[in-house]
């Protein structure tokens, strides 16, 4: 992982280091914003990007530099006004606001920040004075460290059992 080009990128970009050469005086922004796709793809690059933050370049984490970006999932459009909604219970509640669903409605499914034109974008999760960002700390260190190892581990059997264990508690997933 530490020889893909992306991340040496993302490493000199950073400025500060890597591992035990991590030195958070020399990090040259005081967030990193992560921005992906809201949906489940979106998700598993968020995973594996706190994942690689947590194992080589923890002081982000620990001095509270790591944000997630969160754009819409839905846009709504109604009588010639856009809404946004973040998730499915979000844009029921919207829908509901908005009169109902009816030929008036039209409701756009965003699969990634790609089907967003660049106004899109920035007004809904550019604009630091409209967009939401979710900070990533670190609640418990041992736990994160055992899921982060059970999820992105080098052994099957472990991941394999963790997802049969927790498969009922799944609300978005994509086939």
């Amino acid at each position: 992982i530490l020889t893909a080009d992306s991340i040496k990128s993302m490493v000199t970009a950073f400025g500060a280091g890597i591992g035990e050469d991590f030195d958070e005086d020399k990090l040259r922004y005081s967030r990193i914003i992560i921005m992906t796709d809201a949906d489940v793809d979106g998700a598993h690059i968020r995973t594996l990007l706190l994942t690689f933050f947590f194992r080589y370049m923890r002081g982000l984490l620990d001095g509270g530099h790591v944000y997630i970006a969160q754009p819409p999932l839905y846009q709504v459009k109604k009588n010639k006004k856009e809404y946004y909604a973040y998730s499915d219970s979000e844009l029921e509640r919207l829908l509901n606001e908005v009169g109902g669903k009816d030929n008036s409605t039209a409701i756009q499914r965003y699969k990634g920040l790609g089907e967003m034109n660049a106004t899109q974008l920035w007004d809904t999760t550019m604009d630091p004075d409209k967009r939401v960002l979710l900070k990533a700390t670190i609640e418990d260190a041992i736990a994160a460290d055992e899921i982060f190892t059970i999820l992105m581990g080098d052994k099957v059997e472990p991941r394999r059992e963790f997802i049969q264990k927790n498969a009922k508690k799944v609300s978005n997933l994509d086939i």
